[in-house]
Order: C-alpha cells, then sequence, then structure tokens
C-alpha cells in the first residue's frame, strides 16, 4: 500500500503555503534523508505525487509545495485534452522570484522538521529550473540537485546562476523546447570546476518525458531516467 501523504502548511510573507509531505517511519528515530519536489507547469499532479510517492518508497521524507497557492486554481484537469494550454496558462501567472523565495522557504522548513537529516532537491521541467534557482539560494546546507530538463536553466545560465551542488541533469535529444545546443551551454557552465555533475540524454525524448500522458512520455527514456535517479541518489543520499 502506497504511504499517504499529510498536508503541511509552510510559512512565507504572504500566508501559509500549502504542500503535501510524505514520511516513511523512521526506525529507532533516526534521520531521514529528506527531498523537496518541484512541480512540473500542471502543477502538483497525479503523475508529481505518484513520483513523490516512488521517492517515499525508496526511503526518503518528501514535501511537494504548491507553488500555484496563490492563484485561483492551482492545477490543470490532467484528463482534458488542452491540459498543456492549461498549463502555460497557469505558469504565465507566476512570479518567479515569488516562486523561488518559497522554495527556499520549502528547504528550509523541510530541514527544521524532527527526524530529517540531509536535503536534496528534485524538479521537473518548470521545477527543475526552480530547484536549480533554489540551489543556488538556499541557506540550508544541501545534498545534491535532480533536474529533469528544467526549462528556466537557459535563461539562468545566461544570468550566471550557479549552484555547488551534487548534480544529475536529464535531457531529451528530441526536446523542441531547449535545443541541444542550449542543453551543451547548460552542461559546460554547469560542470565548470564541479566534478560531481552528471548528464543523462535520452535519445529521441521530447520535453516532459517522464509525465505519463501521451502527449510528452517516452517510456524507454522515462525508465532509464528513474533508474538513474535512484542510483544517484541512493549513492549521494544514502538512506540507512
Amino acid at each position: 500500500m502506497a504511504l499517504e501523504p499529510t498536508e503541511v502548511s509552510i510559512p512565507t510573507p504572504d500566508g501559509a503555503m500549502p504542500a503535501q509531505l510524505w514520511f516513511p517511519p523512521t526506525v529507532d528515530d533516526q534521520d531521514r534523508p529528506a527531498l523537496v519536489v518541484f512541480q512540473e507547469i500542471f502543477g502538483v499532479s497525479d503523475y508529481i505525487r505518484r513520483r513523490c510517492e516512488d521517492l517515499a518508497d525508496l526511503g526518503y521524507a518528501v514535501l511537494a509545495p504548491e507553488f500555484y497557492w496563490r492563484l485561483p486554481r492551482q492545477r490543470v484537469d490532467e484528463s482534458a485534452d488542452d491540459v498543456l494550454d492549461q498549463g502555460m496558462a497557469l505558469v504565465s501567472q507566476l512570479d518567479w522570484d515569488t516562486a523561488v523565495r518559497d522554495g527556499v522557504a520549502a528547504t528550509e522548513h523541510l530541514a527544521a522538521l524532527p527526524h530529517v537529516g540531509k536535503v536534496g532537491l528534485v524538479g521537473y521541467c518548470l521545477g527543475g529550473g526552480l530547484a536549480f534557482a533554489v540551489g543556488a539560494r538556499a541557506t540550508t546546507p544541501l545534498a545534491l540537485l535532480v533536474s529533469y530538463y528544467g526549462s528556466a536553466l537557459p535563461q539562468l545560465v545566461q544570468a550566471g546562476v550557479q549552484v555547488n551542488l551534487p548534480s544529475l541533469h536529464h535531457f531529451g535529444t528530441a526536446d523542441a523546447y531547449i535545443p541541444m545546443e542550449q542543453v551543451a551551454q547548460i552542461r559546460d557552465w554547469v560542470s565548470q570546476g564541479h566534478d560531481d555533475v552528471r548528464f543523462k540524454l535520452h535519445e529521441g525524448a521530447g520535453h516532459a518525458f517522464d509525465n505519463p500522458h501521451p502527449m510528452f512520455r517516452h517510456k524507454a527514456a522515462s525508465r532509464d531516467a528513474w533508474r538513474q535517479t535512484a542510483k544517484f541518489l541512493r549513492k549521494r543520499l544514502p538512506v540507512t
């Protein structure tokens, strides 16, 4: 049976940001490594919640903040034909700097919870860029970053944002949103002076290839990326 999340509130200057927390039982009161999961443009969708469950099944405490909490609508109708249009409409209303501050607040909140050890960041699409920006700004010591096709990474690289964390980046070679020349620029930038940066290029996969919606899904890339992610997490943020 999948671990059920708990609804939690994260203090921000604008009020309480809602989030969902998966917290596997601790053993002998040991601290548990933890991950903040940063959503796609579609919100904390069924897909994102399933990925949080997958990470909790690996033994991590997992926090998924609702970054659209200030908006009248927080997520898309995943069964609709216009899911992409819905997501683009939502993300167009999101203030980037405020979202980064919310991400920092979420990271600090998770790190301060009882029985939480080291904290890492995992982000998908919009969340891949948000996680990178939070990794650059957070005051809480962080263990690692996993970014799936971070959509804001070209702009963050251009702005000179740097993250000094063990990092894993996933990109599809057929990504129409982030072409391979930009991926190469991202790789060159984030690898400067850092030995523990991994890039995984997934042949034939487009943007959002891990999302199960038929519009995006690339089964082989999704499978391989999950296997690589789990290996990366176990090595750099082990669950004891």
